[in-house]
Parts: C-alpha cells; sequence; structure tokens
C-alpha cells in the first residue's frame, strides 16, 4: 500500500504561479518590452547605431574595466576570504563587516568619495601624480570604483566554501610531503574553483550596469572614459529612445552570452 507524501510547503501551484507573475513582471516584461521597442529600427538602423565609434568606444571600456575589476576581486576577494575563515585575529569581525560596505552605501557616496581621494588635487591622486600617475578621470580609476563595488560579491561567495573545507584535508596533505603549492592546486582549487567562478561572474556583471560609483571618478570624456550606461543616459537625456534602447539591447545580448559562457564553463567543471 503506498502512502501519499505532502510536502513541506503546500500551495505548489499558487507559489509557482507567483514566482512566475513576480519574475514577469519586473524581468521578462521589461526586457521584452526593450526588444520590441528595438524591432521598429531595421537591421542596417540597428547596426549604424551599436557600430558607431562612439558606442564601440563605450562598450570596450565598459567590458574592458568590468573584467580587469572581477579578476582583481578574484585575488583580493580570495585572499580576503582566506584570512577571514582561517584566521583569528583583533578586529576580524570590524573586517568582516566592512566587506559589507559597498552594499551598504549608496553608489553615488561611493564616487564622491573615491573621486576626492584619487583626484589630482587628492590625498592620494597628488601623492600619485608627483610620479606622473593618474588615477581619476581614467580606466584605471574606473576601475578602482568598480573593484571597491563588487569586491563583496567575491569573498561572500567564496567565504562558506572555505568553511566546509576541513583544515584536516590539508593537514593531510601536508603530512604526505605536499608543499603549500601543491596543496592549494590539488586540494583546495578543485573545491574553490566553481564557487570562484560564480564570485566572479556576479562582480563582472555588476562591473557592467555599475553607474552612480562611476559617473564621477570616469570624467565622462567620449572615446576615452565614456562608460556605455552613461551613454545611454545621454540618449536618453537628448530624447533619443531608440537609440538609447539599441544600446541596451547589445549590452544586454553580450553580458547574456558572456555569462553563458561562465556558467557552462563552470557546469563543465563541477561535473566528475
Amino acid at each position: 500500500m503506498s502512502r501519499r507524501t505532502s510536502p513541506v510547503i503546500p500551495g505548489f501551484g499558487l507559489t509557482l504561479g507567483y514566482t512566475l507573475v513576480y519574475l514577469s513582471l519586473l524581468v521578462l516584461i521589461p526586457l521584452g518590452a526593450m526588444f520590441v521597442h528595438a524591432a521598429q529600427l531595421t537591421w542596417e538602423q540597428f547596426w549604424a547605431i551599436v557600430t558607431a565609434p562612439r558606442v564601440l568606444a563605450a562598450l570596450k571600456l565598459s567590458f574592458g574595466v568590468a573584467l580587469a575589476a572581477a579578476l582583481l576581486n578574484g585575488v583580493i576577494g580570495l585572499l580576503l576570504a582566506w584570512v577571514l575563515v582561517r584566521y583569528r585575529f583583533p578586529g576580524r569581525k570590524i573586517i568582516d563587516a566592512m566587506i559589507d560596505l559597498p552594499f551598504a552605501l549608496p553608489t553615488a557616496v561611493a564616487g564622491i568619495a573615491l573621486t576626492a581621494l584619487y583626484a589630482p588635487k587628492g590625498l592620494i591622486g597628488s601623492l600619485a601624480a608627483e610620479i606622473g600617475l593618474k588615477i581619476a578621470y581614467t580606466p584605471l580609476g574606473i576601475t578602482l570604483a568598480l573593484t571597491f563595488v563588487t569586491l563583496p560579491f567575491v569573498v561572500r561567495t567564496l567565504q562558506p566554501v572555505l568553511e566546509d573545507i576541513p583544515r584536516e584535508v590539508e593537514e593531510a596533505a601536508a603530512c604526505l610531503g605536499a608543499k603549500p603549492l601543491q596543496v592549494f592546486r590539488h586540494v583546495l582549487l578543485p573545491a574553490l574553483l566553481p564557487a570562484w567562478l560564480t564570485g566572479f561572474a556576479l562582480a563582472f556583471a555588476r562591473g557592467i550596469g555599475e553607474y552612480g560609483s562611476v559617473i564621477f571618478i570616469a570624467g565622462n570624456m567620449p572615446m576615452k572614459t565614456e562608460i556605455l550606461p552613461l551613454l545611454i543616459m545621454v540618449k536618453l537625456d537628448q530624447y533619443d529612445y531608440t537609440g538609447a534602447t539599441a544600446i541596451g539591447v547589445l549590452m544586454l545580448v553580450v553580458s547574456f552570452v558572456l555569462l553563458l559562457l561562465i556558467n557552462l564553463l563552470q557546469r563543465r567543471i563541477e561535473t566528475p
């Protein structure tokens, strides 16, 4: 005689319907409307807009600095997560709380603070100017702002994974004669790599669309330090809604393809 089991959370049909409606209203319908609006353009018109030199320069800059910031945070975030998980020291909880500061701090405030600090007349910017290094109003300054904003994604993704790896595994590998680099490569890296790719993808995706923390430190010079979200805002200010939509579609498609490739790579790594 079979016994019917009830689900832990009742009302599957209702909750599924609510989820689909909620997702459609917030994500699917707005994105679909953007594609519908862009469909008013012919292919020649759309191609002329997205291949304009100013758009291509902004596209290259936005994706380039987002990639650089995500890679930089991949290293810094791993080190921070390792220190917070593996060591106990005074002030650890304060540092752990400060990791989430970019989530709580308005991005515009972060951009103003970074600009004041790294501008040619700022505290650090003036010191850098003495050795001939300009930080603010350059791609370096944009990368710095994106690194600040996207750091929590990598740290918070890696922390739970590191906490689940017993220290005894590392000690056993060391007792068998493995050097620290071999322990990291053959014991820790296989377990950390999927989570690292997830944190990298989240940081990369956030960096591509970041606006508030970048707008002040970028300088917004066309063909040099103009990011793609700012170019969309410029199109909207000029009432060029079709051009803004075309650039938004381009940004969405490129982002989706890159994130899809990262997810496929992550799935391939997780599959034994």
